[in-house]
């Protein structure tokens, strides 16, 4: 048993630094990390080396050819480790020529191409909402503050409530909050949700495929805080029947949108996100099908509408947005444990560029989905 505290993290580490590698694992929703020493200071991913890792471990590769590549491309600050350590995060992919099943990102940059990223300047914010969790003995995993086996009361005195009969977890929520700050994540805000024990944190706004990027490594900080409580985080959609699930609300603007008169642009891209409606629903995240059921703030899973303020509509536009003629909508129907670089690069070519690359993400997804089911190890 340890008497005293040893303040290792005030080291001097003789002007090297320390990069934990960030990416994500086979099934999409678990994120990895592996720690390296880099001689010197770390100031772009252009500083850092592709590595690799053991594919066999994580969902993404047979024993006998078990290597898959992590390459560096977003850099963040190291909240945990301090300055001047970093988080890099990284693609996945089994060769130069070939990425692994999970890496949507790559499809991505494709999307968010520099000609369309400067005729139509997408901007993004999207609201992740979580659930954490507690292990009740080795098989249960229930919410925090929930005693276990029962239910808490009925909703409505949860969602931005306060008093600790209402309110679980804040610790963690304002410690990630920090950690995201701290990172050089675009954290917007948080706010506790209408489950107990569920929260939401808010990143944005981002131009392109940077909401993704920010969104991933912001999710890797949220399992990193709360693991330093002895809590989980789940992002599944729906886990409890008979209570609001988890989604991923997405704002979108584009140039377009924001100068908009009489939400003419709005209205438009409001008719190619209909035209790819059910592409978005089998896309938008596993399991979605059971939150979007038309109830607890949802639309439903198969029929796509809009309206202003409606909670109740596939895409809600602000009462704002109607009274100036312009300005960004939500898509609400992402569930918690969606791709961000899916559902970005769903909406932005739906609405700006005439689906173009939809049939690829498509293809990828359907053999994602194949891997999962077929479990490589």
């Amino acid at each position: 048993m340890l008497t005293e505290t040893w303040d290792y993290k005030s080291l001097d580490q003789k002007g090297q630094t320390i990069v934990e590698y960030v990416w994500i694992g086979g099934t999409g929703e678990d994120l990895r990390s592996k720690a390296r020493t880099i001689k010197g200071p770390v100031t772009s991913v252009k500083d850092l080396p592709i590595w690799n890792y053991d594919g066999s471990s994580t969902y993404q590769a047979r024993t006998e050819n078990s290597e898959i590549e992590i390459v560096p491309v977003a850099l963040f600050d190291d909240p945990f480790r301090g300055a001047p350590n970093k988080l890099v995060l990284c693609e996945t992919r089994v060769s130069a020529e070939k990425i692994t099943a999970s890496n949507f990102r790559r499809l991505a940059t494709k999307v968010f191409n520099q000609k369309a990223i400067d005729e139509h300047e997408p901007w993004f914010g999207i609201e992740q909402e979580y659930i954490l969790t507690k292990k009740v003995g080795s098989q249960l995993d229930w919410p925090l503050g929930w005693t276990p086996g029962e239910y808490p009361g009925p909703q409505g005195m949860y969602y931005c409530g306060q008093g600790a009969k209402y309110v679980f977890g804040r610790e963690i929520c304002d410690a990630h909050y920090k950690a995201c700050m701290n990172a050089g994540i675009e954290i917007y805000g948080t706010n506790a949700e209408v489950f107990p024990g569920q929260w939401e944190f808010q990143v944005g706004t981002c131009k392109g495929i940077d909401i993704a990027d920010h969104l991933i490594m912001a999710r890797f900080l949220l399992r990193r805080v709360a693991e330093k409580f002895g809590v989980d985080v789940t992002f599944e959609p729906k886990p409890f029947q008979g209570w609001n699930g988890s989604g991923a609300h997405t704002n979108f603007s584009t140039k377009g949108t924001r100068e908009d008169k009489d939400m003419a642009h709005i209205l438009k891209q409001l008719e190619g996100l209909a035209q790819y409606h059910m592409t978005c629903q089998k896309l938008y995240g596993e399991g979605n099908e059971k939150r979007l059921s038309g109830g607890f703030e949802t639309s439903k899973y198969d029929q796509f509408s809009y309206g202003v303020m409606s909670r109740a509509s596939s895409v809600r536009i602000p009462q704002q947005t109607k009274d100036n003629g312009n300005g960004y909508y939500e898509d609400r129907r992402p569930s918690a444990n969606c791709d961000p670089y899916v559902v970005a690069s769903l909406i932005f070519s739906a609405t700006c560029l005439g689906g173009a690359h939809i049939d690829e993400i498509e293809k990828q997804y359907a053999e994602f989905i194949e891997s999962k089911k077929n479990n490589v190890h």
